[in-house]
């Protein structure tokens, strides 16, 4: 088995870098017009993940918030910006067997869709939008509701 290409600092990096659109692989075709964030951000490398590589080392690593705080604490300041707290539905239209996939109201579609509901909690100052904390909202396994995911974070 090859060892991984990328580590739990690259995705971190990643949402850091791009905390507005959470897309982290290369597209099937490799022009520049097809790629997205995540490849887009990736430091120029020779032979650099594959496009689901950062989707298999989310699978391999417990979810650890602590280790985004951590990366994030340094460019957090209180005093210059503002703390908000976002539920996002990741749209999964055709998953058939995906454990999180669940029905959640989606703002995009202003609709019920299937997809997976994240909550993050990002600090801005306006220009700068740092990523704190995040939750993936399970309420049939873990029992918390929105609001007790809002108050931990």
């Amino acid at each position: 088995m090859n060892p991984p290409k990328c580590n739990e600092y690259d995705y971190i990096n990643f949402l850091v870098a791009t905390p507005k659109s959470y897309s982290c692989g290369r597209k099937a075709h490799h022009d520049e017009a097809s790629l997205v964030e995540g490849a887009k951000v990736y430091p120029l490398v020779d032979s650099p993940p594959a496009h689901d590589a950062l989707n298999r080392l989310l699978y391999r690593l417990p979810p650890d918030p602590e280790k985004l705080w951590e990366e994030s604490q340094p460019f957090v300041h209180p005093s210059r910006g503002v703390l908000v707290i976002d539920d996002s539905t990741l749209d999964k239209p055709y998953a058939q067997k995906i454990e999180l996939v669940t029905r959640h109201w989606s703002g995009k579609h202003h609709d019920v869709v299937l997809g997976i509901n994240l909550i993050t909690l990002l600090w801005s100052d306006g220009d700068c939008h740092i990523p704190c904390d995040y939750r993936i909202y399970d309420k049939s396994n873990d029992g918390l509701s929105k609001n007790d995911h809002f108050q931990s974070l």
